[in-house]
């Protein structure tokens, strides 16, 4: 399993809240539904996704943007125009007093709009994120990540946009699936572009050198790797090898394996029953109190509290590195 791989793992849609808004200008919606991830597609006209306190970005007719929550944002045929409808969880509509207007505004069963034939349709889907691992993936992305038209080389969004406007069995299931492999296909289109400063982790990936190793760690980080062993393997010296790493990923290869080691025992403290000194075993640790140590040093707590609910005293580190 690749870097990418392993921080999608936990990225998925469930019983996703897809749904198509049919709209007329002027419109805004406000988004407050707490989604840690959203996928976004402009299937007719344009939109501007307004966050709060980033630049809006603007959306053509089959570009494509992911937004990173859960705070609140703005989606508009117009960046000044004033949200009267807010989009809360399970794509339940209010006013911004609160008032339910969910049934006012249905146009179908996952359809919603001001006007049956509004100029601007805009179709979005929420993902859960799980685990310290993949909230990873989101420090890699800016606010909005936007995807063009023209390098959307996948046809889920297409497919996404007929199966949002059936009524079959099964649907919801089909519907996250698809919603799956359009992130990925998103995320990976915007890595390829020359402007979507991709982090060094992903561009090492493609690295003959380097990509390997990083496989090495990802498949196995339990093994007890050094930068000669994982320098052997790749058939360099062991100066050459931690030079390009460092270069390319953005941090020494031993800070890599550390700090991608302590992200899988924050998930498996939380989401497993495991002992500690199991889980120092499985991500590379002789015994429980080393693991302590390196968690506690790296998080502000022991892998006991952090168990027990205690958020680290610092903001995680990020794994693999997004300013690179």
């Amino acid at each position: 399993m690749d870097a990418l791989a392993d921080l999608l793992n936990g990225v998925h849609a469930r019983s996703a809240a897809f749904c198509q808004a049919i709209l007329e200008p002027p419109w805004a919606l406000r988004i407050a539904d707490g989604a840690a991830l959203a996928l976004a597609t402009t299937l007719r006209g344009h939109a501007w996704i307004v966050p709060d306190n980033d630049a809006p970005v603007r959306m053509s007719a089959g570009d494509v943007a992911i937004v990173k929550g859960p705070d609140p944002y703005t989606v508009a045929d117009d960046p000044a125009t004033v949200a009267e409808i807010v989009v809360r969880p399970g794509n339940r509509l209010t006013t911004p007093g609160g008032d339910d207007i969910t049934a006012d505004l249905a146009l179908g069963p996952r359809t919603s709009g001001i006007a049956p034939d509004g100029s601007a349709v805009v179709a979005s889907g929420t993902y859960q994120v799980d685990g310290d691992v993949s909230r990873r993936l989101l420090s890699a992305l800016p606010a909005v990540v936007l995807v063009p038209a023209a390098d959307v080389q996948s046809p889920i969004m297409d497919l996404l946009a007929r199966e949002v406007s059936r009524d079959a069995p099964g649907q919801q299931i089909v519907l996250d699936r698809l919603l799956d492999l359009a992130l990925i296909a998103t995320l990976r289109a915007w890595f390829d572009r020359p402007e979507g400063a991709a982090p060094g982790w992903y561009r090492a990936l493609s690295d003959p050198l380097i990509g390997p190793a990083l496989r090495h760690i990802h498949d196995d980080p339990g093994h007890p790797w050094t930068v000669g062993t994982l320098a052997g393997r790749a058939g360099a010296s062991r100066a050459a090898f931690a030079r390009r790493f460092a270069s390319l990923v953005g941090e020494p290869p031993m800070t890599y394996l550390t700090h991608w080691r302590i992200a899988l025992a924050a998930d498996l403290l939380r989401g497993t029953d495991a002992t500690i000194d199991s889980i120092a075993r499985r991500v590379g640790y002789a015994n429980a109190f080393a693991l302590s140590v390196a968690f506690k040093r790296i998080r502000g707590v022991s892998p006991r509290r952090y168990r027990g609910g205690d958020e680290p005293l610092q903001s995680p580190e990020l794994v693999p590195s997004a300013s690179s």
